[in-house]
């Protein structure tokens, strides 16, 4: 059931997947997206489990913006508590991950396991990522998506789904410049090597091989850094597996799933 959260005055679209007393799953967007990313996802997972989806500040129907990853990850801790949702198994993509790395370390409560796709601890670099914001406010998101769809989806893809393509990408030109900026600025601003060592949930790590956005060996530097974890590599994807290979991604989130039981 797709509803909005009053978080002290901000207002978050969220998408509750009502389901029984099974550990709930938290799905956690990249940058410039919005919870329908996690859709073809959404068939594949176990019967009666509790799902929640939202649209991160400033981005789809979400207000305001927020320009720290300690400020997403409270928006989605208060949104949590709210729905009374906790120990959850949270897929946190892109920055996603970041929001996921900052939630575990900030209140573990909320967190029985991760699964972090295609991010790091850190993602680019504050030069990289002040270049992005300099292009924005001069070029505009709408002139900026055809470039950032080619970071996002593989070549492979995108010559086998031009209309699938086409559509990510107007998804992508209708974000709230102002909400990607600020977005831009936490990604710019992230730095959770320090939280790494202190988790102490399984996780598993996953990265596309065509993924030119969070190379595979940045992921595969995250999941060494990380005690314990696991480490996935999908052939032939790019930087959104759950837009490419979504039943591969509904497979392993519930299988991490079951694992955590």
């Amino acid at each position: 059931m797709r509803r909005f959260l009053n978080l002290g005055g901000k207002t978050l679209h969220v998408d509750l997947q009502q389901g029984g007393s099974a550990r709930p799953i938290v799905f956690l967007n990249s940058l410039g997206t919005d919870l329908r990313i996690w859709d073809a996802v959404m068939t594949g997972l176990p019967a009666d489990t509790p799902v929640l989806r939202h649209d991160k500040s400033g981005h789809g129907l979400s207000s305001g913006q927020t320009d720290s990853i300690a400020g997403f990850a409270q928006d989605l801790a208060d949104a949590m508590d709210q729905l009374g949702l906790c120990d959850a198994l949270v897929v946190g993509l892109s920055i996603g991950g970041l929001i996921a790395l900052q939630l575990a370390d900030s209140r573990p409560d909320l967190v029985r396991g991760l699964i972090l796709s295609n991010t790091s601890y850190r993602i680019g670099s504050a030069e990289m990522w002040q270049r992005r914001i300099d292009d924005l406010d001069t070029q505009g998101l709408t002139a900026m998506s055809a470039g950032v769809i080619k970071r996002w989806l593989s070549p492979g893809f995108r010559d086998a789904h031009p209309v699938d393509t086409e559509g990510w990408r107007m998804m992508l030109a209708r974000t709230p410049q102002a909400g990607y900026r600020a977005a831009c600025a936490a990604i710019r601003d992230a730095d959770l090597a320090a939280a790494l060592p202190r988790l102490s949930c399984p996780v598993l790590c996953i990265t596309g091989s065509d993924d030119t956005a969070t190379l595979p060996s940045i992921v595969a530097d995250l999941a060494c850094r990380i005690p314990g974890a696991e480490l996935v590599t999908l052939e032939g994807v790019g930087h959104l597996p759950c837009l490419e290979v979504p039943d591969r991604v509904a497979e392993l989130v519930s299988g991490m799933h079951g694992l955590l039981g």
